[in-house]
């Protein structure tokens, strides 16, 4: 059976509030997942997916931009430098837009999904796709980084086009 993004009023919104677990080894069913995922963001036109936005409370992530693909096993951000704001949206609440203060620069340590230790230096959109991520993982949303006034509602003919441009 294949993953379905969780959103706030699905049955298993708690998993977006949960601090998500630790992986242990990677083990098939943490490849089926990763791969599941992997569908799940591009059928929904993402650019990053975390664990728990599947219901699955992991540290897994992942993130897309420019053709290359991150999976990241228990991410986590070692350094962060610089600040902006940015639009971001997310999959699991459609519709919302806001402005999200992020570092501007981080370096990211975790696994990949072969179990490998990567390191991974990124700015700009990049970075702030893996802050987003791992904020999933600690059960924040951007709701929670936001400032209110810069929430938007988007309506729905016009979510394809800010969903492309915002992290």
């Amino acid at each position: 059976m294949a993953v379905e993004i969780v959103t706030l009023d699905s049955p298993k919104a708690g998993a977006l509030r949960r601090r998500a677990k630790p992986v242990g080894k990677i083990t098939p069913d943490l490849e089926k997942l990763v791969d599941e995922m992997v569908v799940a963001m591009k059928a929904a036109q993402g650019i990053g997916l975390a664990a728990p936005q599947v219901g699955v409370s992991r540290r897994v992530i992942m993130a897309e931009l420019e053709d290359q693909l991150h999976i990241l096993i228990n991410p986590r951000i070692v350094k962060r430098e610089g600040n902006e704001l940015g639009n971001e949206g997310c999959l699991s609440i459609p519709g919302i837009v806001a402005e999200v203060p992020r570092a501007s620069r981080v370096i990211v340590k975790g696994k990949n999904r072969r179990g490998k230790g990567v390191v991974i230096d990124a700015s700009g959109l990049l970075a702030r796709i893996f802050q987003h991520e791992i904020d999933h993982l600690n059960g924040i949303l951007i709701t929670d980084r936001a400032d209110p006034s810069t929430i938007r509602i988007i309506p729905p003919d016009e979510r394809i086009e800010v969903a492309s441009t915002s992290g």
